[in-house]
């Protein structure tokens, strides 16, 4: 029998490996340890270590907009977030935004107004529209003049189009959600 106080593999002179400690965070929903350089920005974890490639390098000052991802449903540049801040932080890249096969509203009117050409910039683009969106419903042209993301093709007039038309989308899929609801509850009190 063996002895209970010897730890399992203790008997065959294994030494387990010792738990790793580091920074804890969900990105697009799954549970992510980081266990190197706490200074590392986020950008390169994503691209390196995750292998989330659709967040880019454009700049490495957060002028240029190309690594815009989500932590904690805001707007954020990849490239200046260290890992050391995002502790217990909620983080969604591009690959994230959809829900399952569901394109989120802005996806699908970017592909609607064929908005990119080149693409480099895209995914930041659409993640600081989403973020746009979920702040002001229905931007003005002003509102959407002041998103800072830059497109070397200058696209700007197809993602100003694709930003009003994704504001429409969700406004119609929160009307069309309050009326089923509204028809249920209806049909419930029968």
């Amino acid at each position: 029998m063996r002895d209970p106080k010897i730890l399992p593999g203790a008997e065959t002179g294994v030494t387990p490996e010792p738990l790793k400690t580091g920074i804890e965070l969900l990105v697009n929903g799954e549970r992510f340890m980081h266990t190197g350089d706490p200074d590392m920005p986020l950008l390169w974890a994503l691209r390196d270590t995750l292998r989330l490639t659709g967040t880019k390098f454009g700049c490495g000052l957060g002028q240029c907009g190309a690594c815009t991802v989500h932590v904690n449903g805001k707007a954020q540049r990849a490239c200046l977030t260290p890992m050391k801040s995002l502790a217990g932080q909620h983080v969604t890249t591009i690959e994230g935004l959809a829900n399952g096969d569901q394109l989120h509203a802005v996806q699908l009117a970017w592909i609607e107004e064929d908005v990119p050409q080149c693409g480099y910039c895209q995914a930041g683009q659409i993640m600081a529209a989403v973020d746009l969106l979920k702040r002001k419903p229905d931007p003005s042209d002003a509102d959407i003049a002041q998103l800072n993301n830059i497109c070397r093709c200058g696209t700007y007039p197809r993602v100003r189009k694709a930003i009003k038309r994704a504001a429409a989308q969700i406004e119609a899929d929160k009307e069309a959600e309050k009326k089923a609801k509204a028809a249920e509850q209806n049909g419930g009190s029968k």
